[in-house]
Formats: C-alpha cells, structure tokens, sequence
C-alpha cells in the first residue's frame, strides 16, 4: 500500500529538499550582494561592458555578432541559435568591475559556441527535450499520483524531469568554463587592474554558485520523485 504521507499529513520525502532550499537561497544572497557590491566600483581602465564585448569578440574573429540590450536585470545572455550577446542595461553601459565581468563571461559562450566547444553543444542539443521536460513532467507525474493504476505515467514525468536535471548538469562546465575563460580574457587584455581581478572572480564565481544550487535542487527533487515512485509498489 502507498503512503505517501508520513504523520500528520507531512511528506518525510521534503527532506531530501531542505539542503537544496538552503543552497539556493545562500547563492541568491551572494549573487545579489557580489553583483551590487561590485557594480559600484568602476574599472581604472573604464571599459563598459559592451565595449569589452566589442573588442573581445572581434578579437576572436567574431565581428559579425551583433551585440544587443537585454531587456530586464541581469537577463545577459548568449543565443547560439541566432549568434547574439545580450546584455542587460546596466551591463552593457557601465563600466564597473561587475559588469565587464558579465559581459566577458557572454563572450566566453560565445567563443565556446565558435570553438565547438563540445559541453555546450550537448547543452544545445538537449535543450528542446530539456525545455519540454521542465514544463511536461509534473502533468505527468501529477496525473500518476492521481491515478495509481496509472503509473506508468508518472514514470514518463520522472523521465522527462530527468532529462532537465541533466540539461542542468551539463551545464556546470559550460558555466565553469566560460568564467574561466572571462578571467584569462579581462586579464590579458588588461580591461581589469591586478587588484581588480579578485572582485572580478567573487562576481564570477557566485553566479556560478546559482548553477550549482540549480543543479542541486534539480538532483534531490529527483531523488525524492524516484522515492515516491518505489513507495508505490
């Protein structure tokens, strides 16, 4: 018999959750104050975001993507699909150490895009499954609960939903990378001083930490479904 509830109407399954929940809201906290910190302290060179874009993707042969205004904060981003760099307004016009951090980061995707880089293109192409994953798993999953006799169901959910915890992890060293790759280019090209370059790496590395928690919830939430799934039999 399935029970899928413990005392009192408590799921004990939540707990599997509660790491994740704390990862994240810690990863939000520090985006938030590392971004805010740092877009208030301009670069000694004066660069802005867009131009050390500009000059890093021409630098890489790559003057024929445009750069464009992303609309919403933070909303900077790299669509391989149409080879555009987004970056947000306070990205893109200012010259901050959190900025010319972000806009670096974009150009990192986007040389990885160039180089075939091959996590990204395992990222692109799971995407579409990914994306479908995401937003048709709990039909199916609810459905499964729902209806026992139908629990087939909920194992498609899980599948599907699996399929986005993947999409998550591959996109850790593609993340990863790309920082790295910011970190070589901002320093190299001397848009960041030596002792801007640790601001530079707070900023990337706590936008990494959102990932990492992405991922992490993604994973226990998964887990806990599977365990759901057994209790049933």
């Amino acid at each position: 018999m399935f029970y899928p509830y413990g005392f009192y109407g408590f799921d004990p399954t939540m707990i599997i959750l509660i790491p994740a929940i704390i990862l994240t809201i810690y990863a939000q906290s520090k985006v938030k104050s590392s971004f805010s910190k740092y877009s208030r302290i301009p670069t000694q060179r004066g660069y802005t975001g867009a131009d050390v874009a500009r000059r890093l993707l021409d630098q890489h042969g790559l003057r024929d993507i445009p750069i464009e205004l992303a609309s919403g904060q933070l909303g900077d981003h790299y669509d391989p699909r149409n080879r555009v760099l987004r970056l947000s307004a306070e990205v893109y016009r200012n010259s901050s150490i959190a900025s010319v951090s972000v806009a670096a980061h974009e150009v990192g995707h986007a040389i990885q895009h160039a180089n075939g880089y091959v996590p990204l293109s395992l990222r692109n192409m799971i995407f579409p499954v990914a994306r479908f994953g995401s937003s048709a798993a709990w039909l199916f999953i609810i459905a499964g609960l729902l209806v026992p006799s139908l629990g087939s169901l909920m194992d498609i959910g899980i599948i599907l939903f699996g399929a986005a915890v993947l999409f998550q992890l591959i996109t850790l060293p593609v993340e990863f990378n790309a920082s790295s790759r910011a970190l070589t280019l901002l320093d190299s090209n001397g848009f960041v001083a030596s002792e801007e370059t640790k601001g530079a790496k707070k900023v990337l590395q706590a936008a990494a930490l959102t990932y990492v928690a992405a991922m992490a919830s993604g994973m226990a939430q998964l887990i806990r479904l599977i365990l759901i799934r057994n209790s049933r039999d």
